[in-house]
């Protein structure tokens, strides 16, 4: 079963604060590093933050600083904490594989709109 649920997405003012979530398989979950990608409309999907099964991170550089992944290993879940947010952060946001691509399975995603 695939599994690849993300919530916590929302409206917020410019500045402000979310923490989205994903619910991901427990085998993919287990097996793969994990990673929050974005897609504003009329631009391609972009991966925004990375974490690796033991922790390790990367980041854009457009939100460095910023936006925080971490993953809890134990209940197959993985995290964003997004602080001050910008309105180039508005998008949809997905939760995959770090390695996930056009042929991959997406799930729905959760809209994340930042606006005064």
């Amino acid at each position: 079963q695939v599994q690849l649920v993300e919530s916590g997405g929302g409206l917020v003012q410019p500045g402000g604060s979310l923490r989205l979530s994903c619910a991901a398989s427990g085998s993919i979950f287990r097996l793969y590093a994990m990673g929050w990608y974005r897609q504003a409309p009329g631009k391609q999907r972009e991966l925004v933050a990375a974490i690796t099964r033991d922790g390790r991170t990367n980041y854009a550089d457009s939100v460095k600083g910023r936006f925080t992944i971490s993953r809890d290993n134990a209940k197959n879940m993985v995290y964003l904490q997004m602080n001050s947010l910008k309105p180039e952060d508005t998008a949809v946001y997905y939760c995959n594989v770090d390695s996930a691509g056009d042929y991959s399975y997406w799930g729905q995603g959760t809209q994340v709109t930042v606006s005064s």
